[in-house]
């Protein structure tokens, strides 16, 4: 598997990319957007002031309440308090006073201009300035005719200083921001990053093969989970591919065995070491072996199928009873022969459950050919229906050699076999059980067993009550 670590070091570039953005953005956006809106707030400012100076100075310039020299007194005042450049200027462009030059000029151009454009204006204002200015022009009115405007002039200079202090101000809080979402980054690394780097080396173990690579991560949060969760897995898959080595062992020994008799009864009737008069006997158990080996290889189909597919059920209600009663008749031969008897304790008539027909009484064959392979002679098997909160319980009870208590929690393992069964069980596959097991896990219920050496096996599982009763056909 490629190592690939790069989605870090994306991040990371992402990071510091989003950061210059962020820069670039406030520099370029930000701070025309800015200095607009302090440009604006400026001139509504000074038109406040510029129309407070036609409304209260500069109509005495056009009346003879007051004198001349008496206003400009009064404005030069003004001017000079505010730091503001002050015209009062006729439509024509004629400046009849200025805060700044006690001579009358005239602007040239400004009478072509249609001032009720805009109220304010930056610039040299027709090139009478040699630095920017802010300009703005409130109108005078006399007797209700345009007499001409007060001009009121400040340098843009301030405003662009407001403007970098504000841009300060904004690149100071985003490099806060970053410095904050580093430690972010920091906390992330050490939280996320780290744990699934350790966890991507751990999984690439795994698909190599080595099960017993550490995750050395332990936290009560969902990476701490997945850790956990992937060390289990690791842990199934270690003992998995221990059982898939046991498993082809058995099946090659379970294979070898009867082929290497066979084939050894063969060649000795072959080349005449076992005698014409013997064959019969000898073909017999040649019989018995493949037997064997097609009981052997239709139950790892069965089983095989289980695992791939899993395993489809046919349910249908039908009478438990009826079922035990009909599997039981199929062992009566074998069981004359060994003397063993039946005690069937069946709760009522009949009592149906839900469930699929055709697997239950798979389950039933196993567990009482099981029952009578490893009971006595003159010994009996019993098999119990009973019902308890909608449950229906089945028991297959034997009296005969038992399983020791170690031995419990195999029994279900494919191919496994007790060390006392391996002496009566000369056919056994060792799947019957894996293969009830599989069957009774399907429909979602249990199956226990309870067993002392020399006094009998029992085996109980359960299955679910019919709700809808019908006459099995």
């Amino acid at each position: 598997m490629k190592k690939n670590h790069k989605l870090y070091y994306k991040f990371i570039l992402a990071y510091v990319c989003f950061a210059a953005l962020c820069i670039i953005v406030v520099l370029t956006i930000t701070s025309p957007i800015s200095y607009g809106f302090l440009v604006r707030q400026k001139a509504a400012e000074l038109y406040k002031s510029a129309n407070e100076i036609s409304n209260t100075y500069a109509e005495f310039f056009y009346d003879d309440a007051i004198s001349n020299e008496d206003v400009k007194q009064q404005l030069n005042v003004a001017g000079d308090f505010s730091s503001l450049v002050i015209w009062i200027m006729n439509i024509d462009g004629e400046v009849i006073y200025s805060s700044e030059n006690s001579s009358t000029f005239t602007v040239e151009d400004f009478a072509d201009e249609n001032t009720s454009r805009s109220f304010y204006r930056e610039g040299d204002f027709y090139g009478h300035f040699n630095e920017e200015m802010l300009s703005v022009l409130a109108p005078i009115t006399y007797n209700y005719n345009l007499k001409g405007y007060v001009v009121v002039h400040s340098p843009t200079t301030k405003i662009r200083e407001q403007r970098n202090d504000l841009n300060l101000i904004i690149l100071a809080t985003v490099a806060v921001v970053f410095v904050l979402s580093t430690f972010i980054l920091i906390v992330f690394t050490d939280v996320v990053y780290i744990p699934l780097k350790k966890i991507t080396k751990a999984t690439e173990a795994y698909a190599e093969g080595d099960f017993t690579y550490p995750i050395d991560i332990d936290k009560n949060d969902e990476i701490g989970y997945l850790a956990a969760s992937l060390t289990y897995m690791a842990d199934k898959l270690s003992h998995f591919e221990d059982d898939q080595k046991k498993f082809i062992a058995n099946v090659s020994h379970d294979f070898r065995s009867p082929l290497t008799s066979m084939k050894g009864y063969l060649e000795a009737m072959a080349d005449g070491t076992i005698p014409p008069d013997q064959h019969e006997k000898y073909l017999k158990i040649v019989k018995n072996e493949t037997e064997r080996l097609t009981k052997l290889t239709n139950n790892l189909l069965t089983l095989n199928n289980l695992n791939i597919t899993g395993m489809n059920l046919d349910i249908t209600d039908f009478d438990i009873n009826r079922t035990i009663k009909n599997t039981v008749a199929t062992f009566e031969g074998i069981c004359k022969t060994k003397h063993i008897s039946f005690n069937l304790v069946l709760t009522g008539e009949t009592l149906y459950v839900s469930a699929d027909k055709g697997k239950i009484e798979q389950v039933l064959y196993n567990l009482i050919d099981n029952a009578i392979k490893f009971s006595k002679p003159d010994s009996s098997i019993k098999l119990e229906t009973s019902e308890k909160n909608e449950t229906i319980f089945v028991s297959v009870k034997d009296s005969g050699i038992g399983i020791p208590k170690d031995n419990l929690k195999l029994i279900f393992d494919r191919f496994y076999k007790t060390d006392l069964s391996r002496g009566r069980d000369k056919k056994g596959t060792g799947l019957g059980l894996s293969i009830v097991k599989e069957i009774i896990n399907a429909h979602h219920e249990n199956i226990n067993v309870i067993s002392t050496v020399d006094v009998g096996t029992e085996f109980i599982f359960t299955l679910p009550k019919s709700k809808n009763i019908e006459d099995d056909d």
